[in-house]
């Protein structure tokens, strides 16, 4: 049996803790600069330093994304970049520029190379030639089918490994490099800068007829104005599996801890059943709790992108926003089997009806019953944001730092 391998995002620290608690293998993050997401905090040298210790002291791999195209300014900084992270320790560099791919050889040479989705990898004469420059890893472009990530496998080299999204949101573009932003909000999607104008909702409005607007719809020839669906591919990693992916990547660094957590959470357990029916020659079934559990997180209506060909489904019109079931009211810090001891992050109360989202577990639901603040006193609800308050609960049931409570909207 192949290893499988659970691939996190983390756009800061807290992300990062909950990728690590929550079973992640692996977990991908950015430095100040070279990376996707500028709007995540992201990680400073000293925070990268941190973090890399972290995650190695709980057996998690670290992968540094340095995947801009740099300018000639940020070229010069790149060298330094490199350096300082192979001397803290990265496990990888996720890299989409050929100039930094030579440098990273150059200046970061213990570092293993991941080649990024940015590369837009879509045949096995890319993948060979990658490898061939020293990749140890290709991270697929996300509008491959099954069948031609097959071809791409059987047509390269077995010491070259396969990484491949299989959850989080799916761009208008080809690998994410588009121009939209840049054209209408002079903010560069391939610097990590991207304001998502194909999810905004756009009329037309005729030349003689000012004032009325009429929508974009789409036809047999397509439309201008796209709004992909998220991707979520859980139900079949078994097929991912058998086509040669080693890597199930998690979309998702401008994202909250929680969603980390939930995605992370899910995507673990389904890699647990998938052994499972390898090992002992069985069919891949996912309980309904597990895939309900993506449901829970903000996110858009989802599909299968492009793993069974050209979707015909894969546009969502009415709007761009997001959809979600569950607020996140509490963070645990300890447990003592018969008190929560937690960090509230939303308003609740007395007689809600929550679930504890512990890592590895079906979700347990309970109504609390009394709740205390951190000076003992007995309250009715829990106003304060970041305030401590004690619950009660008992359980046999081991209940780890960082689990969470949530409850559902209504």
């Amino acid at each position: 049996m192949r290893e499988i391998e659970i691939l996190s995002p983390a756009g800061d620290f807290e992300c990062l803790k909950s990728a690590v608690l929550f079973k992640a293998d692996a977990v991908y993050l950015g430095g100040e600069i070279f990376g996707m997401r500028t709007a995540s905090s992201n990680f400073s040298l000293d925070l990268l330093d941190k973090g890399v210790k972290f995650a190695h002291s709980n057996n998690v791999k670290i992968y540094l994304t340095c995947n801009t195209v740099p300018t000639n300014k940020e070229a010069d900084l790149l060298d330094d970049f490199l350096k300082n992270a192979e001397e803290i320790g990265v496990d990888a560099l996720i890299i989409a520029d050929m100039g930094t791919l030579f440098a990273a050889k150059k200046f970061a040479p213990k570092i293993p190379i991941h080649i990024s989705t940015q590369a837009g990898i879509m045949n096995y004469k890319t993948a060979n030639a990658l490898h061939m420059l020293g990749a140890k890893r290709i991270v697929l472009a996300r509008e491959l089918s099954l069948e031609e990530i097959k071809t791409i496998r059987e047509k390269t080299s077995k010491e070259l490994e396969i990484e491949c999204f299989v959850h989080g949101a799916m761009c208008m573009s080809i690998s994410g490099r588009c121009l939209i932003s840049s054209y209408l909000t002079n903010r560069d999607a391939n610097r990590g800068k991207c304001s998502q104008p194909c999810r905004w909702k756009y009329h037309l409005m005729e030349e003689k007829r000012p004032g009325e607007f009429f929508p974009v719809f789409e036809n047999e020839n397509g439309s201008f104005i796209l709004n992909s669906k998220d991707l979520c591919l859980i139900e079949y990693l078994d097929k991912l599996y058998d086509a040669g992916v080693c890597s199930f990547k998690i979309e998702g660094r401008a994202k909250s801890s929680y969603y980390v957590a939930v995605t992370t959470n899910a995507y673990a357990m389904a890699k647990n059943i998938l052994k499972d029916s390898i090992k002992n020659n069985k069919e891949y079934i996912l309980p309904e709790y597990i895939k309900e559990e993506l449901f829970t997180i903000s996110h858009r209506h989802y599909g299968s992108g492009f793993l069974f060909g050209p979707p015909k489904d894969g546009q969502y019109y009415e709007d761009g926003g997001y959809i979600r079931c569950c607020d996140i009211v509490a963070v645990v810090c300890e447990y003592d089997g018969k008190n929560i001891l937690c960090k509230q992050k939303n308003k609740f109360s007395i007689g809600e009806e929550v679930e504890l989202l512990i890592p590895q577990k079906k979700p347990l639901k309970f109504k609390i019953i009394n709740m205390f603040d951190e000076n003992k006193n007995k309250i009715i609800s829990a106003p304060n944001s970041e305030m401590i308050v004690n619950i009660s609960y008992e359980s046999d049931v081991k209940i780890l730092k960082g689990s969470i409570i949530r409850r559902k909207i209504k």
